[in-house]
């Protein structure tokens, strides 16, 4: 009796550790330990410059207290020189920068200094996420522009000295998303580089012209295998937070983002950047999505 008692507390002792480990893991490091992910994209009939590099960095959630926020304004710093050091041609921001409303005295400002940092041949586009339009939507706007980043709402602009276009739409929960008058100015069979804060505004986009990407779910921030997130939102499917995912007549990238948000806690889902290089696809069956198509190299 007091060997087999004695093995359980052992047991009870690795269980206990173990799961102290974990919590370490998911709170101290994974949401700091921050993905570069290259993924080379294959656009059938793709006409715009060969090899375009696209950074995607969404969802910062930039705030003051490292451990709460864990995206403070120095690390988010850091990040942004990780990017320009890549060299892109295109940087695209779907929004979500700052944690929470700005509560913890976090402004529009500030954060637009820092993003206003990133360098780009082309130049560097962003949309509204929903705690941007929470925080100050107007306000937000006012100081990514002032800070030379080119703010989308619902809109398009061509991509200078290209036949591309850049599509913003704008956010779905805070009633901001228009995918239609968003693509009103864009050419009939124009390529176009889209992106969106959340995903489910690609339920009311065409088919596949070029590369479309979005944000909003943070994978769930805990990915569970054989099951997908732990939560995702507004009925979003639980296995389609993340990566390459197909929605109506459309394949898209749903990023993890970079910040967290409600709690500090990531495990199974590193927050991370993203870069594409988009070229021409040389067989049909080689475009965004398709067997063969995206291939990808992790860090």
């Amino acid at each position: 009796m007091r060997r087999w008692f004695g093995r359980l507390v052992r047991l009870l002792l690795v269980l206990v550790g173990a799961l102290l480990l974990l919590a370490v893991w998911s709170v101290l490091i994974e949401p700091r330990w921050v993905a570069q992910r290259r993924f080379d994209v294959s656009v059938s009939g793709w006409d715009g410059p060969p090899g375009l590099k696209v950074a995607v960095a969404s969802d910062w959630h930039m705030g003051q207290d490292a451990l709460r926020s864990v995206m403070t304004l120095d690390r988010a710093r850091a990040i942004v020189a990780d990017i320009n050091a890549a060299q892109p041609d295109v940087v695209l921001l779907p929004g979500d920068f700052i944690f929470g409303r700005g509560e913890d005295g976090t402004t529009p400002e500030q954060v637009a200094e820092v993003l206003g940092q990133l360098r780009a041949t082309h130049g560097v586009y962003a949309v509204l996420g929903n705690h941007d339009w929470w925080t100050n939507g107007p306000r937000f706007t006012q100081a990514l522009r002032a800070a030379g980043v080119t703010v989308l709402q619902n809109d398009a602009v061509p991509l200078p000295g290209t036949s591309v276009w850049v599509v913003g739409i704008g956010d779905r929960m805070t009633g901001h998303s228009d995918p239609v008058q968003a693509l009103r100015r864009v050419p009939a069979g124009a390529e176009t580089l889209t992106f969106m804060h959340d995903p489910a505004s690609a339920r009311q986009l065409p088919r596949d012209s070029g590369l479309t990407v979005a944000a909003h779910t943070h994978g769930g921030q805990v990915w569970i295998p054989f099951h997908g997130s732990i939560v995702a939102p507004h009925g979003w499917p639980v296995k389609q937070t993340h990566g390459w995912v197909r929605v109506n007549r459309r394949t898209l990238y749903i990023t993890s983002g970079l910040g967290v948000s409600i709690y500090p806690v990531r495990l199974n889902m590193r927050p991370e950047w993203v870069m594409f290089t988009i070229k021409a696809a040389v067989r049909p069956d080689e475009t965004a999505g398709a067997p063969g198509g995206p291939t990808a190299a992790r860090s």
